[in-house]
């Protein structure tokens, strides 16, 4: 199983060295390390994140146990009594139906436990905002899903983030008019990874399967996000994006997989622009959608302080034969964006940003896959995909740029074998 990794400068290839127990470093590091050395910025962070376990769970932490027979029958009630550092087991392969509130403490664990439990808002919601209202710091979720969030001014979420630092883990959130919703919290660091959102929206293009805020940091890696109802499948304002290994991707009209299909608008927005890292992704656009552009940057007046775009080693498929912009830029964002070792399938422009960095992408109608119906997107023989990469270097943050693993189905991730010359695109071939 993959470990929860800090993205530190030289570590988004996330070597063991760079594992640190807590995300909330991220920002702090991100900012000092170009006054630092790689090796004085990991002390420091391991020391940071030292300190912080040491004092983050008290010795008296509990473990509290919710489901049928269980002392606390549903997962708020065991949250109205949780102290911080306590863990909440919710019973798995149960449905706890209406079961809406505010979490208040801070530092708490929530798991699902022997199986995935069903947290369906039933009809109700919680202080008019959705199902779960994270008002608690330092809350982790992990292997919940969540689903039927509704409120009567039509922007309900499954979960509401109003807290500073969230973590998401191995989550099915699906079927709410937002999946995650956020608000402005600079001191804030989101993780979510391992997570799949689908058909969250509720059809206006105004929600989304997930809606950071201006936080300060997302880290949103081997994740599934598909078939937004018209919103968009991620959307972020954070000042930093780190948007790894993940599938963007949605159905055809009529087809019903684990969600029913939707028309997504953006497969990534992010409006404020802000220092951000695309790399690893597989990033699709259905016929059937409600933007032609596949990502946006900078489209909202790129009002973050850093606009400082990374487009690498991802794969793009445009279903739509007509038209599509595959990487839109506003026109406030003052730098050059990098696209590097890109594989373009379909039709579009790559960019409309003039001047943009462009360096060994591989633009096709119909690149060759071994199997694109079944998601197999490893090249075939080509001369100008296979061993044609150019080596990734850093960004100006000192971050490698270079991609460490890949996406596998569903929502999770392998390691990208390593080869002398990489390849262009998601993925390394087989040959």
């Amino acid at each position: 199983m993959l470990q929860p990794v800090t993205f530190f400068p030289n570590c988004i290839s996330y070597p063991s060295k760079c594992f640190a127990h807590s995300i909330a470093q991220v920002t702090f590091v991100h900012t000092l390390g170009k006054n630092m050395s790689p090796r004085h910025t990991i002390q420091l962070s391991t020391v940071l994140a030292l300190l912080g376990s040491a004092i983050a769970i008290p010795a008296s932490a509990a473990t509290l146990t919710v489901g049928p027979g269980q002392t606390y029958t549903t997962p708020c009630k065991a949250f109205a009594v949780a102290k911080a550092g306590d863990t909440v087991n919710i019973t798995g392969n149960t449905t706890y139906r209406g079961d809406v509130c505010a979490i208040k403490q801070n530092k708490l664990t929530i798991r699902g436990v022997n199986g995935r439990p069903k947290i369906d808002a039933g009809g109700k919601n919680a202080l008019g905002k959705g199902t779960w209202v994270v008002q608690g710091n330092d809350i982790i979720i992990e292997n919940v899903e969540m689903f039927g969030s509704k409120v009567p001014d039509r922007n309900g979420a499954a979960l509401r983030l109003e807290g500073t630092n969230f973590t998401l883990r191995k989550a099915f959130i699906h079927d709410n008019e937002n999946g995650i919703l956020s608000g402005v919290n600079t001191a804030s660091n989101i993780v979510i990874e391992n997570s799949e959102f689908g058909h969250n929206g509720n059809g206006t293009g105004q929600t989304h399967n997930l809606y950071i805020g201006k936080a300060g940091s997302l880290v949103f890696r081997f994740n599934f996000s598909h078939d937004a109802d018209a919103g968009h499948n991620l959307k972020s304002r954070a000042r930093i994006n780190t948007i790894a290994y993940n599938r963007f991707s949605s159905t055809v009209p009529g087809q019903t997989g684990t969600t029913a299909s939707g028309k997504p608008s953006y497969e990534i927005d992010l409006p404020n622009a802000g220092t951000s890292y695309i790399i690893g992704n597989v990033i699709h656009q259905p016929l059937a959608h409600s933007n032609s552009n596949l990502v946006a940057y900078g489209m909202e007046g790129a009002g973050n302080p850093s606009h400082e775009l990374y487009v690498v080693n991802n794969t793009f498929l445009n279903d739509d034969s007509a038209r599509g912009t595959f990487v839109l830029i506003g026109s406030k964002v003052t730098k050059k964006i990098l696209l590097q070792n890109n594989i373009f399938s379909g039709t579009g422009a790559v960019t409309n940003q003039v001047g943009a960095v462009e360096k060994t992408n591989y633009r096709s109608v119909a690149p060759g896959f071994v199997n694109r119906a079944a998601w197999d997107l490893r090249p075939t023989a080509n001369a100008m995909v296979v061993n044609a990469g150019s080596a990734p270097g850093k960004a100006s943050s000192g971050i490698s740029l270079k991609p460490a693993y890949v996406y596998q189905h569903s929502a999770t991730a392998a390691a990208r074998p390593a080869v002398k010359t990489i390849d262009v695109g998601a993925y390394e071939s087989a040959l």
